[in-house]
């Protein structure tokens, strides 16, 4: 499959993940947004990151006519049930990071250190055109704990809530490289870099 992909459609509108995304797939594909083809973000009203992930890389395919990756991530806190999960982008009702990061510390304000536990979950999914019926699915796991108030200035959404252990620091205190090779996303990429023959 990789022969066949040189450029594909990024299924975001975010900044942050396109830089990150390309950085972690290497300088044999060229990776465009979606934006380039379309302003039009589809519903993403499925269940899970893996329905999210397909709904969003069935779009950008559709409207680029380019091969698509889409990734559906977010923070599942143990405490909370698994919430924010596939609502954490919009957990504040769309109002941004801030506001994302601020609700999620009073949702556990109670919450003891030793019950602070939590995952990044990253879902990929590559489809080389918008009605492949055998999409490639990668799925990533970034376990850590949530920390009581923000620490570090890298990174964007909740990493700067997000304790690190191995390192003893928060997820937005890491380098860029040092996140891409430890996180959700990164780990994800690894199984899909694998998965299209690219070393």
């Amino acid at each position: 499959m990789s022969t066949l992909i040189t450029e594909l459609v990024l299924a975001s509108h975010n900044a942050g993940k396109l830089k990150e995304l390309q950085a972690l797939l290497g300088e044999q594909i060229k990776v465009r947004s979606v934006a380039e083809f379309s302003a039009l973000q589809p519903v993403e009203d499925g269940l899970s990151f893996v329905e999210n992930a397909l709904l969003k890389a069935r779009h950008a395919a559709r409207v680029s006519g380019l091969p698509a990756l889409a990734d559906d991530s977010g923070l599942a806190v143990d405490a909370l049930g698994g919430a924010p999960g596939i609502h954490s982008a919009r957990y504040a009702d769309g109002q941004g990071d801030a506001a994302n990061n601020a609700k999620l510390l009073q949702a556990l304000k109670d919450v003891p250190e030793g019950e602070r536990g939590a995952q990044f979950v990253c879902a990929l999914a590559l489809l080389r055109h918008a009605t492949d019926p055998l999409p490639i699915i990668c799925e990533g796991l970034w376990r850590g704990r949530i920390l009581h108030q923000p620490q570090g200035r890298n990174g964007f959404g909740y990493d700067p809530l997000f304790w690190v252990s191995e390192h003893d620091c928060s997820s937005a205190e890491l380098s860029a490289q040092e996140k891409n090779r430890l996180s959700h996303r990164g780990r994800a990429m690894a199984l899909l870099r694998q998965r299209l023959g690219l070393t």
